[in-house]
């Protein structure tokens, strides 16, 4: 099951026209070094984040394959640019 956040940000110019960025985020591999603290490097080889919990939970931040924490995991972004006219409404 693939865990899905949108992210709205409102971005404003000298200009006349206002954009919204619509991006998808999602988690990709986890990045965590295991062995760091015997000055080694070793990861677990989680590919993806999957939420333990109900979205909004603290669980939510936590991977049911690793353990980690989200912030582990490799965050990656798409980006759509979308005019304030924009029908942005199902969002």
């Amino acid at each position: 099951m693939k865990k899905r956040q949108v992210v709205v940000k409102k971005i404003s110019s000298n200009r006349t026209s206002r954009q919204s960025m619509i991006g998808t985020v999602r988690y990709g591999a986890c990045q965590r070094n295991h062995a760091a603290n015997i000055g080694g490097y070793a990861v677990d080889g989680c590919r993806e984040f999957m939420a333990s919990g109900e979205e909004g939970t603290l669980a939510a931040t936590t991977c049911a394959a690793c353990g980690c924490h989200r912030s582990f995991h490799r965050r990656e972004v798409d980006d759509q640019a979308l005019s304030e006219g924009s029908a942005t409404s199902s969002v």
